[in-house]
């Protein structure tokens, strides 16, 4: 009894928020064995270097990982180093552009120490799937794409909804499903998680696992977080995205800002406080406290506790930070001590470009020393300490 009740203590915790937990019975198999034999499941992830970010996407399965450490099974990371050459065609419209070797190796260089900030690297191993994959010869993929069919391909959503358009789906898209399943062979994977997206490659990592002689994976997927726009899942190509590695301010920035309605699936998905907890608090209090605990958890108390107290002062009390980068605008000053207010806002680098400055100068977007500078202002008097500031984040002060 003991044995079945540590089973069901293990499947509630995992089911937890989860989308699709498939087969269920399986799971509940591995975990009894594994508790009768000491060995620990292997609980494999895979992430596609396709940008230099990990993001709060990321943390929503990445966190589910770690509650398979906590119960005392094994993280296998797999970063996908060989399968971004193909680029994941899940949910796309249309044939994804591959990357190069060049830039997925810049954009994995922090892959570890942003994913060791929510798992235990004790027990994590981390496998690059070029060492497999790159040593496939023709006649390897031949065998492999044997164990699958054109017409089990199609059946994935969003192959079949741009076969019947009419749209190109190419060879290599095929590939990225069987080279992610092979993966799971690898690897020796017992259970794969993924985002509610991955649902059929995880599928197709069952069929092969089994066409090679391996007992198949159960797979768990998780709800695709939604982005900050409030609308689509987190994505850095849609600049909607929180990046797990980012300064505390800026993370707590961005959560203040997201849209009331996504607190509860933030609330679950990213922390482990029940949204009924703090559903009766005032939605900025709510969401204060979703941004202290997710800064708590990548950054540190105290770094959770700076972040707040520079939010409440800058935007709450309207008070520029309490450090400020200085920047030296003498060169700028005519006779009058007076400057070009696009000169000065470029000057500060708090502008990419002119047009940019003369943008938000029209926008009503510049305040100097609290004090908003008029649209048709073109030069503005300057003296040392004075502050400026564009939007509501970033912050310069003048010196000479």
């Amino acid at each position: 009894m003991e044995l079945e009740a540590e089973v069901e203590r293990q499947i509630r915790v995992i089911e937890r928020n989860a989308e699709t937990l498939l087969p269920r019975e399986e799971l509940a198999q591995k975990i009894a064995r594994s508790l009768e034999t000491g060995r620990p499941l292997r609980v494999k992830l895979g992430i596609d270097p396709s940008a230099p970010e990990l993001t709060l996407g990321h943390a929503v399965v990445l966190r589910k990982l770690r509650q398979f450490q906590d119960l005392g099974h094994l993280a296998v990371l797999v970063v996908g180093d060989f399968t971004a050459r193909i680029g994941d065609p899940s949910g796309r419209a249309k044939t994804r552009e591959p990357l190069s070797p060049e830039a997925i190796a810049e954009n994995m260089k922090t892959y570890r120490e942003q994913a060791f900030r929510i798992l235990d690297p004790s027990r994590t191993e981390v496998r690059y799937n070029s060492e497999w994959l790159g040593k496939l010869t023709f006649a390897d993929i031949l065998v492999l794409t044997s164990r699958y069919t054109v017409a089990r391909m199609l059946e994935r959503e969003d192959f079949a909804r741009r076969f019947q358009e009419g749209s190109p789906i190419s060879i290599m898209e095929f590939l990225y499903p069987l080279a992610q399943a092979y993966d799971s062979v690898a690897v020796e994977a017992d259970v794969e998680l993924g985002g509610s997206d991955q649902r059929f490659n995880l599928l197709v990592g069952r069929d092969i696992q089994e066409a090679y002689g391996q007992e198949p994976q159960v797979i768990l997927t998780m709800p695709l977080l939604i982005g900050t726009d409030g609308v689509r899942k987190m994505s850095k190509s849609w600049g909607n995205y929180i990046g797990i590695a980012e300064p505390p301010e800026e993370q707590f920035g961005k959560l203040m800002a997201i849209p009331d309605e996504l607190m509860p699936q933030y609330f679950r998905l990213l922390t482990d406080i029940e949204w009924e907890e703090v559903a009766h608090l005032h939605p900025k209090e709510a969401k204060k406290k979703l941004a202290w605990t997710i800064v708590a958890q990548l950054h540190g108390v105290e770094e959770a506790d700076r972040a707040q107290a520079h939010f409440e002062r800058v935007f709450e009390e309207e008070k520029p930070p309490e450090t400020l980068q200085e920047v030296a605008v003498g060169h700028l000053l005519d006779q009058e001590g007076r400057a070009p207010v696009v000169e000065l806002l470029l000057a500060s680098g708090l502008v990419a470009s002119k047009s940019e400055a003369r943008r938000l100068l029209a926008q009503g977007g510049v305040w100097l020393n609290g004090v908003k500078v008029p649209a048709h202002q073109d030069r503005v008097e300057v003296r040392p300490g004075m502050v400026l500031r564009v939007g509501r984040r970033r912050f310069a002060r003048l010196v000479l």
